[in-house]
């Protein structure tokens, strides 16, 4: 007789390489050069910095390897959300 449901166990974790490198990358250009964070007239972009952030954090979250199990929060910390706000930056930077 079992004690209760079976529980399968979580698959180990597997560092994402490509999104931890853009992550710290990201972090080391926001540290080295603020600026770029900038919009043209010299004040903060907070859009800019929404995006920049967005994209860091969620290559920090999948880099480590941690896999979110809620579908909203897997596609705003996710591997394509990554891509989608580096884009959403580098458009809010110099083509918006």
């Amino acid at each position: 007789m079992s004690a209760g449901p079976s529980v399968a166990a979580p698959a180990p974790a597997r560092v994402h390489w490509p999104s931890l490198t853009v992550a710290v990358v990201l972090m080391a250009v926001g540290s080295v050069h603020p600026l770029l964070l900038a919009g043209a007239d010299g004040q903060a972009s907070h859009s800019l910095a929404m995006a920049w952030f967005w994209a860091m954090s969620a290559g920090l979250v999948r880099g480590v390897g941690f896999i979110p199990r809620q579908l909203a929060i897997r596609w705003l910390l996710g591997g394509p959300a990554v891509a989608l706000a580096l884009v959403l930056a580098a458009w809010l930077r110099w083509g918006g």
